[in-house]
């Protein structure tokens, strides 16, 4: 259960104190199905097992991880708005009249009681876990939307979790340019293989995405030269972690190496066992690496 993206958000020591109840919290907010009539529903999902005597969270050390959880009637506008146009058009042919504003409003709302219940549902999971001893909030997405959405979650299910987006002293796109450009990365960072550059002077300026690219080449260089900035940057941190950093200091593209691989085993364990190894390795991996990003960026916690 590794996560492939991180979106991140920071507590202070006294919030960490209230998130010991997060279990029997989260369990009055359960994800349930969707009713006939609802268009989506959000909850909590045990991130370990099924049923209704599963725990809603799982602890290892100081860190405690969540599955949020949401189902959505997939009922597209396209689709509904086609239904009412033959609709109204029917009326129109057999009756002799035009339809109006007032009648279009509710015909289209009796279309969507009748093909409500019969819509498909999309499931989705998340995965986050609270990191109570350094005062993270870490969401395995690269969606600020959906982030914020979880966090709501959260908060709803506790009353209030003052968890603040991340505030860098230090301005990630200045910096990881300096980095790019001088090829001065701090130790134990090394440059990966892709880049966003972008021209910072306009919202259409001129992008250039590399892939599989050396990043020490000159045509990299020319494009720093020319003004570009960069965007985001792929590095590999201690031979162990590679992702794609965002100057929103969204973490992209996650993932471990084989150095942290090795460190499972043969998986010859049981399930518990094995999730149990997993999450205390994932949280054990980012806890340096969240370290070193305070460190580089300047990201204080709250008091």
């Amino acid at each position: 259960m590794f996560f492939r993206n991180l979106t991140l958000f920071r507590f202070s020591p006294s919030v960490a104190e209230d998130l010991k109840r997060l279990d029997e919290a989260l369990g009055e907010h359960r994800l349930r199905p969707c009713g006939p009539m609802e268009m989506a529903t959000r909850g909590f999902v045990p991130p370990v097992g099924r049923g209704d005597d599963a725990p809603m969270t799982h602890v290892v050390n100081a860190c405690t991880l969540v599955t949020v959880g949401s189902e959505e009637k997939l009922l597209p506008a396209a689709v509904v708005n086609d239904e009412l146009q033959r609709k109204v058009q029917k009326i129109a042919e057999e009756e002799g009249r035009k339809v109006g504003g007032r009648e279009r409003k509710r015909i289209k709302e009796d279309l969507l009681t009748e093909l409500l219940p019969r819509a498909f549902v999309r499931s989705a999971r998340m995965s986050a876990y609270v990191d109570r001893k350094n005062g993270w909030l870490v969401l395995d997405t690269s969606s600020r939307k959906s982030a914020e959405n979880a966090l709501t979650q959260v908060r709803e299910a506790l009353g209030s979790f003052p968890a603040v987006p991340l505030a860098p002293e230090e301005g990630p796109r200045a910096l990881m340019t300096d980095w790019l450009a001088s090829g001065n990365l701090p130790g134990g960072l090394v440059l990966g293989d892709e880049c966003e550059l972008r021209d910072p002077a306009t919202a259409t300026g001129a992008i250039a995405r590399c892939r599989r690219q050396d990043l020490d080449a000159e045509e990299v260089k020319e494009h720093l030269r020319n003004g570009k900035q960069v965007f985001q940057l792929g590095v590999i941190f201690d031979d162990r972690i590679s992702f794609v950093l965002g100057e929103d200091l969204v973490l992209r593209k996650l993932k471990f190496l084989d150095a942290v691989l090795d460190e499972l085993g043969d998986g010859q364990q049981d399930a518990a066992a094995e999730m149990d190894a997993r999450f205390a390795l994932l949280t054990l991996e980012l806890e340096r690496l969240l370290g070193k990003l305070e460190e580089w960026f300047g990201l204080p916690r709250p008091e």
